[in-house]
């Protein structure tokens, strides 16, 4: 087995410290630190392909850019990173999203892979217009999955569903190869549209015993609809050649959370509609003690940013360990990120990536004859 890695391009901007925002915060003045220009998250996204991760994640929403328009002109300064490019169904139109993949994957070489984000904050969706529901969102999603879906596959289109109607549509060209759709979220209603359309469930960075009743959760409910997924997971690290120098960075970066930002963030995310949301802030109840709440396992990013908000803190080997321990539960893919994230991925790629290879977990996905020196691959 090996297991796939992808980093995160920070669309809200990068700092030596914790940018917070996200679910309807929005992102503080640290993102002004490293503004997220082209050239530099291009940076970011060339260092993440040369030490082995296979894609890389972009946010959504209106603490961000655009996570379509950055990637697609990130993708014209990388040649292998895919990029796990997170959109809203109710944005656009499910034919209109079919082609824009479609065209994405043609002009890149097929390096697209959609974060589908069904949107948990009803005003920051009521600020585009949508003024749908929690539930109704995500029954609109699964009706927007159904359509794009069989438009990948090249059938045309007829179908009157709650939310969506569309009639005759087709592709004149179809995505090769179709993009692999990420998705998550905590919520009943939310596994259900897991089981019946997505390729890969993405879960926070929960302790395992948490992850694997989620894990549970979403494969029993596929099963029923004879559909077998695989599983990934969404954390922040801070690794180091020490556990001491790990714990000291996390302990610098706590030390840089303002009381008053600090409870600003947390007023607003207790506000929010996301069961996963609700799930983070019960992790660390907006408080700054206790904070490791499993080895390893630190609670601390949450305390100024929305979504993810758990960290991996430690040497690099007992990184690596902890990271065997979610791929035991069944955790296939790992969506890693850290501050700055130029720096962090170094720190990831050198440090863990080649202790995992040792040990038969990963492969560079370049092969051996172009993997950087250090990160050599494992035979296949």
């Amino acid at each position: 087995m090996s297991l796939t890695f992808h980093w995160f391009l920070p669309t809200n901007g990068d700092s030596r410290h914790v940018v917070g925002g996200g679910h309807g915060t929005p992102a503080t003045a640290l993102g002004r630190d490293r503004p997220p220009t082209v050239a530099y998250l291009s940076q970011i996204a060339r260092a993440a392909e040369d030490l082995g991760f296979v894609g890389a994640l972009t946010p959504t929403g209106a603490w961000c850019e655009d996570a379509w328009l950055t990637t697609a002109m990130v993708s014209q300064n990388t040649e292998r990173l895919k990029f796990l490019v997170a959109f809203r169904p109710g944005f656009v139109s499910p034919t209109l999203a079919a082609q824009m993949a479609s065209t994405f994957q043609r002009q890149s070489g097929g390096r697209l892979l959609l974060n589908v984000v069904t949107g948990g904050e009803s005003h920051e969706q009521r600020a585009y217009g949508d003024f749908l529901d929690k539930d109704a969102r995500y029954r609109r999603t699964g009706e927007f999955l159904e359509i794009v879906r069989a438009l990948w596959e090249g059938k045309s289109v007829d179908l009157r569903g709650e939310h969506l109607q569309v009639e005759a549509a087709k592709l004149a060209r179809v995505p090769d190869p179709v993009p692999e759709v990420y998705f998550g979220g905590s919520s009943p209603i939310a596994g259900e549209v897991a089981a019946q359309h997505v390729d890969v469930y993405l879960t926070w960075g929960e302790p395992p015993a948490q992850v694997a009743e989620k894990i549970a959760w979403i494969r029993g409910l596929a099963a029923e609809s004879g559909r077998k997924l695989r599983f990934g997971i969404r954390l922040h690290v801070i690794t180091r050649d020490t556990s001491e120098e790990a714990w000291a960075e996390a302990r610098r970066l706590l030390a840089g959370f303002d009381p008053q930002t600090v409870k600003a963030v947390q007023e607003g995310l207790a506000r929010s509609e996301s069961e996963g949301q609700r799930r983070m802030l019960a992790l660390h109840a907006g408080q700054r003690d206790a904070l490791e709440i499993h080895p390893n396992l630190w609670a601390g990013i949450g305390l100024v940013r929305g979504g993810a908000g758990t960290a991996l803190v430690g040497s690099h080997e007992e990184v690596a360990e902890r990271i065997k321990e979610y791929a035991a539960l069944g955790i296939e893919e790992f969506v890693l990120s850290g501050y700055p994230h130029l720096e962090e991925a170094y720190w990831f790629g050198e440090g863990v990536l080649p202790r995992l290879a040792e040990d038969g977990l990963w492969r560079h996905p370049a092969g051996a004859a172009t993997a950087p020196e250090g990160l050599v691959p494992f035979a296949s």
